[in-house]
């Protein structure tokens, strides 16, 4: 077939971004709906579901939101019965809801550690076996996991969001394996440290006019020498849900402005 940008495009399709309420997922959703996808959303709540079908209405999207809780398999099953019935079925998932538990491994308890893979791999595991066999049925399907640069490295507090990445990255290799004769392209994003209003803090300049010692270490670390933008996953997220993409499978993009790729300067 020969090249057109038109592979890019998304029209007809029914994407699911899980959490896509602000952030990340909010400016994920809003890409895939750029290129001409329908944004289907859940969040906990209908206090949050509400909220994001606000911010989805003044950013001109008309967007489908449900309450649900992603680690709970028959609510999801529910749910996904309920979209593929109002909306249709689904084409591209993107597993984006996630959290992270900053703690020492020796003050972690148990509980807080399965929390954090609970949510992190387990719901993509529930959600991903929900769309499935319609995709199957379908005959294509794309999945995008949210991963992290933590898919590959430690850090110190974060035991249990390493962990879960880790195990996202290898599920999404899995699902890849099992899947791909039935066309399921299934890739992963491995997000760079990326300015949201949950970093905003940690960017923040200092009262002595100096930047924020963790700001100055990222931006070190990093060949890009800055901070991602929720906007440099919009052309990454578009192309993995996107026709253009249909021989890769199994892959992980990090979008993290090189910092994996680099091991930093030597001290002066």
């Amino acid at each position: 077939m020969d090249f057109s940008m038109d592979q890019f495009r998304l029209d007809g399709k029914i994407a699911l971004v899980t959490g896509a309420v602000y952030g990340i997922g909010f400016t994920i959703a809003r890409s895939l709906a750029a290129a001409g996808a329908t944004i289907v959303f859940n969040n906990l709540d209908q206090e949050s579901v509400d909220k994001g079908l606000a911010n989805y209405r003044e950013a001109g999207i008309e967007a489908h939101g449900y309450v649900c809780d992603v680690t709970d398999e028959k609510a999801v099953n529910e749910m996904v019965k309920q979209i593929e019935e109002e909306v249709g079925v689904i084409d591209i998932l993107v597993n984006n809801a996630g959290i992270i538990k900053r703690i020492p491994m020796l003050e972690m308890s148990a509980e807080d550690f399965r929390q954090v893979v609970d949510v992190d791999l387990n719901a993509p595991f529930i959600v991903s076996k929900a769309v499935l066999p319609s995709m199957i049925k379908k005959g294509h399907g794309k999945i995008i996991n949210i991963c992290s640069m933590m898919s590959e490295l430690g850090r110190e507090t974060v035991a249990g969001y390493a962990a879960a990445k880790g195990g996202l990255k290898m599920l999404t290799k899995n699902i890849c394996a099992e899947f791909g004769s039935a066309n399921i392209q299934c890739n992963g994003i491995g997000p760079g440290y990326i300015a949201t209003p949950q970093t905003a803090p940690l960017r923040e300049i200092q009262p002595d006019g100096s930047r924020h010692p963790f700001d100055q270490f990222i931006v070190a670390k990093t060949p890009a020498a800055r901070w991602g933008e929720p906007e440099d996953l919009a052309g990454p997220t578009v192309f993995l849900a996107s026709e253009a993409s249909n021989f890769v499978n199994g892959h992980v993009l990090y979008v993290d402005g090189g910092i994996l790729a680099y091991i930093g300067k030597q001290p002066e």
